[in-house]
């Protein structure tokens, strides 16, 4: 990493220019287990926190949300707001997932969303409020913004099948702020990474729950700067599953997000477009792609 020392605005955290792996993770979503099976992992792969990148809902579905900020905290990965850190930290109705009102996510959301909010102490709520809304660096030459669902929507959800110009709205809005060749999210827990030509869009995958392909496994991505350019491995995640579920169930949280644990099916799929439902149940490979910025720009 540079000896750039990050600074921050009231939306942008800017890491600066980094030369070696990055790890970057959606998600944890309050999996105490996966969270741990995650540092372990990057250790094991050479990859310090300060490049432990994390697109935001630290908080959410499963039985330990403390826990989970406090390992974040602790050992200070940059951290994007998502909208789950922008509802509980500024103490809104609800979780602002963008599910609709009564929808099969509704009801469960708001049980996990209670249960968080009377555990978090002030200080972790107060670290929410502070998180930036974007982050920007620069690997190896390609520079990056990693934002949690939308630029104007911290819950947009955008999906590998999602029409190529509302990433350009996203891209462009994000350009705003200086030039993007790569854009990471979070928020639609499933992993894809679309190349669109002059830029490429990543969603790196959660670590808290399975991506609806029956598997228990959850998904991380590491992205490597080569020549010009970058390679993006987009990796499973193995954890102690069971152990997370039995802890939702001692708590008493949804049954239906304790079973997609163990299972590795979403227990609806309201929030997903057509072409998604259709791969529920079919597992999903390890994804490498190899990357290079365009001609013009590498030259510059």
């Amino acid at each position: 990493m540079s000896d750039t020392v990050p600074t921050t605005s009231d939306r942008v955290l800017d890491l600066g220019a980094i030369d070696a792996p990055v790890l970057f993770f959606g998600g944890p979503y309050s999996n105490h287990q996966a969270t741990e099976a995650l540092f372990a992992e990057a250790a094991e792969i050479g990859i310090p926190p300060e490049r432990m990148i994390c697109t935001g809902d630290v908080v959410a579905y499963a039985a330990d949300p403390a826990a989970c900020v406090d390992m974040l905290m602790d050992a200070g990965c940059p951290v994007v707001m998502g909208n789950c850190e922008e509802s509980l930290g500024f103490d809104a109705d609800d979780c602002g997932c963008g599910f609709g009102e009564d929808s099969a996510c509704d009801v469960p959301s708001k049980q996990w969303f209670e249960y968080a909010r009377r555990r978090l102490r002030p200080q972790q709520k107060a670290w929410m409020r502070a998180l930036p809304r974007q982050i920007r660096l620069t690997i190896g030459g390609v520079a990056a913004a990693v934002i949690h669902g939308g630029t104007e929507d911290i819950a947009r959800w955008l999906f590998r099948s999602s029409p190529a110009s509302e990433k350009y709205e996203e891209i462009e809005r994000l350009q705003e702020d200086g030039s993007v060749d790569l854009v990471v999210t979070g928020h639609c827990g499933l992993p894809f990474v679309d190349d669109m030509g002059d830029q490429l869009w990543l969603n790196a995958g959660v670590i808290g729950m399975p991506a609806n392909d029956g598997t228990p496994r959850t998904w991380c991505t590491v992205v490597e700067p080569r020549n010009a350019g970058i390679t993006v491995a987009i990796r499973p995640l193995d954890y102690d599953h069971e152990a997370a579920a039995r802890r939702m169930r001692d708590e008493g949280l949804a049954e239906a997000y304790a079973k997609t644990l163990t299972d590795g099916l979403w227990s609806n799929m309201d929030v997903l477009p057509e072409a998604e439902r259709e791969l529920r149940a079919q597992a999903l490979a390890p994804q490498k792609l190899t990357w290079s910025l365009p001609a013009a720009a590498a030259a510059q």
